[in-house]
Formats: C-alpha cells, structure tokens, sequence
C-alpha cells in the first residue's frame, strides 16, 4: 500500500517554531541565573550553600559554560537555519511533462501558477488535491482561467517516467488541463528540496507533503496551502485557493460562489441514517445506517485506468450472494464523486455495470459519507455493526473468498 500521510510537518516547519521561542528562551535563562544570583546575595536562599558554590570556582565555570552552551546552541538555530517564507523568488526547474515536453517554470510568467506535488500512484490524498486545483478554476469562471497554469511536480522517487504522470493525468480527466513534470531522480530531488516538500520512500511505500503553492506573474511564491485528508473539504479548499489566485490576477475576478458550502454539513457516520438514490435502479433508494449493518466498498471510478472495475465490483457482488446465506452484513458500493474528474463521466461508466450487479452503487456527493465513515484510500471497505460502530476496515481490493473470510472474523470478534 503506498502510504501517504496527509502533509507531515517537515523540519523547516519546526525550526521556525523553535525560532519564533529563541528570544523568549534566552531571555529566561539570563534572568533565572541572574535571579538566583541575587536572590543568594540577599540571603533568600540558602547563603551559606551559594558562597560555598563561588568558593569551589570549577562549578562557576560549569554553569556559566551551560549558559553559553544553551545561548549559543538557542542563536544557532534561529541564525543559521533555513527558512521557508513566502514572497521569494519561486525556484526554477526544466523537467519534462506528461507528453514528454520540457518545460520550465519560466516559460510561465505573467501568469498564475499553481503548483503542487504528487505521487502519480497515489489513491489517498493526491486526487483530493488536484481536483480542489481543477474546481478552483471552475470557480474563477473561463476567462480569468486562461491566466492560471496548473503544474503538478512527480513526488514518487520509484516511478519517475513520462508513462507514470500520463497515466494519473488520463485517469483523472486532465489532458490539456495541467502538466504533470518529472525528470530524473536528480533533478526532482532538487526541485523537492528548493520548495522544502517532504519526500520519502521506504520499502516501496512513499511518503510525501500534500501542499500546493500560488505563484504569481513575476515567478514569486505568494501563498502555500495544505490539502486535509478530507473528502468533503475539497470543496472549501477550491474556494480557498480561487479567493488566493484570484487576488494574484490584474482583474480579481469575483470567485463564484457555491450555496452548498455556506454551511458547510457535519460528516454522515454509521450510526447515521443517510437515504441514497442508486445507480442505475430507477428510484430505489439505499439505507445506510439506521440499525442496519453493512459492508461499505468506497471506490471511483478512475480506478478502472489501473484495475479491471467491473470484476472488482463482481467480487463484491459475489460476497454479497454469501451475505444472504449466512445472514451477514449486505453490501454496499459508494462512489466517491468527490475526487472524480468529471461526476456524468462517472455516471456514465458506471451505470452498466451497476445494471449488472445486485449490489447497489450509491454517489457520495459531498464526501461526508467517506469523512465519517472514516475513510483513508480508496478502494476502502468498512464493516459497520447494528448500532454504527465500524468493526472491520480495509485499504485495497479484496476478493469474494477473503472478504467472506475478513468479515466472518470481525462479526465473532464482536
């Protein structure tokens, strides 16, 4: 499973933590020791103990070089270390993007660009990223968009080629809507560390900042937001970001606003009752919560660029036949519109194969369904109990034989 943990604080975060305290932490100490010193020679502490100390000079010594140390130690690192502030020169970079041009950051300027970084094999916080950049632009309207570009920066050390950014790019529905760069590892690694993003990977899982960067016409970073792992924060966030370049562009178009996020509603979890229409079956509605229990596959439909979908969503469909014979939760397929590049595309692909199948497919339209239901990657199934507590979770597809297996265990577990 490729991990992907929202956006760790990175150690230029902490120092500039550690910088904001330094004078407060030297002004302490100098008066502490001073203090004391005074305090000695009125006779409030111990006078005896304190000429004793003065008498025996080598523990003078020490404490005053413990001073020094920490002083010192404290004027190093609000000194020397760097800092990531927003206003500089954004760095530059020539790498290639999804249909193998070089492109260059300048080659940009005079207009907005939106930068971001990402792992084109990343089913978890990447997609909400680049689709609050899509909506974002949405927002703005056509006109003030064509003064926005929007780049994606490859953040997976293992997949560096032109066929691993075109890929995320098909599947996402952004042909001519972004370009997705790579390079060598050399040269993305240079790129990482001029905009101070965290980059790993260990043992074939990557890690990385979920952060995306405004810079305006003459090549400067202005503002830098991170993307929550939140399904139904997608939404505000493009609101956000459209407010952000909106105020970067000479004309500052108005940000079309969208009533449903004035009030932004709590997630729906699984003691909740929540009413879907499903896919494909007419006027039937769906139940989730309610006193029934359930197992919830949350997937979209831009997984079928990487996995045969029909089969997958068949092997749910399979365990739902054992459900019924041995009395165990129904199942239940929710697309995550929220990270789909386009919602009638996805309606579109889907609605045959969910003509096929006895498990409804349902359409979380705000991403409160998968915010409460506390989902982390997609595919995501969780096992839900009669009173809405969530007995089982997991990350990935499974198939019919397994899923019987998993769920079997979870329900004699509880």
């Amino acid at each position: 499973m490729i991990n992907h943990a929202g956006a760790p604080r990175h150690c230029g975060e902490k120092r500039e933590k550690w910088n904001a305290i330094a004078p407060a932490c030297i002004h302490c100490c100098a008066r502490l020791f001073l203090n004391q010193a005074q305090a000695a020679m009125e006779e409030k502490i111990n006078p005896r103990r304190f000429s004793s100390l003065f008498r025996d000079r080598w523990l003078v010594a020490a404490a005053v070089g413990a001073v020094v140390a920490i002083v010192t130690a404290i004027l190093t690192a609000t000194i020397f270390a760097p800092k990531r502030s927003v206003g500089p020169r954004a760095p530059g970079f020539v790498l290639r993007d999804q249909q193998g041009r070089l492109t260059s950051l300048a080659e940009f300027r005079g207009k907005v660009v939106v930068l971001t970084f990402i792992d084109p094999y990343c089913q978890q916080i990447c997609p909400l990223t680049t689709e609050s950049m899509v909506e974002a632009l949405r927002l703005l309207g056509p006109a003030a968009a064509t003064r926005v570009q929007l780049l994606g920066i490859d953040a997976n050390p293992l997949k560096t080629q032109v066929s691993d950014v075109a890929a995320y790019t098909r599947a996402h529905g952004l042909e001519g809507r972004w370009r997705f760069l790579t390079g060598t590892r050399a040269e993305l690694e240079r790129v990482w560390h001029g905009y101070h993003v965290y980059v790993a990977a260990a043992a074939g899982d990557i890690d990385h900042e979920a952060v995306v960067f405004l810079i305006d016409g003459k090549g400067r970073e202005r503002k830098i937001y991170s993307t929550p792992m939140s399904y139904g924060a997608v939404g505000p966030q493009a609101e956000t970001m459209a407010e952000g370049i909106a105020a970067l562009l000479p004309s500052h178009p108005a940000v079309l606003r969208d009533a449903s996020l004035e009030q932004q509603a709590s997630p729906l979890e699984p003691a909740d009752t929540a009413s879907l229409p499903a896919l494909g079956k007419g006027q039937r509605q769906v139940v989730l919560g309610g006193a029934r229990p359930r197992l919830v596959l949350f997937f979209a439909g831009w997984l079928g660029e990487s996995t045969n979908l029909p089969e997958r969503l068949a092997a749910l469909d399979a365990y739902g036949a054992q459900a019924r014979r041995h009395g165990w939760p129904m199942p239940v397929a929710v697309d995550e519109l929220t990270t789909e590049p386009s919602r009638a595309a996805a309606r579109e692909l889907l609605a045959p194969i969910a003509a096929k199948l006895q498990t409804p497919i349902v359409e979380d339209a705000d991403g409160r369904l998968a915010d409460g239901y506390q989902v982390e990657d997609l595919p995501w199934y969780v096992l839900t109990s009669r009173t809405g507590k969530i007995l089982w979770r997991h990350d990935g597809w499974l198939s019919t034989a397994v899923l019987g297996q998993r769920v079997r265990a979870a329900l004699r577990g509880n």
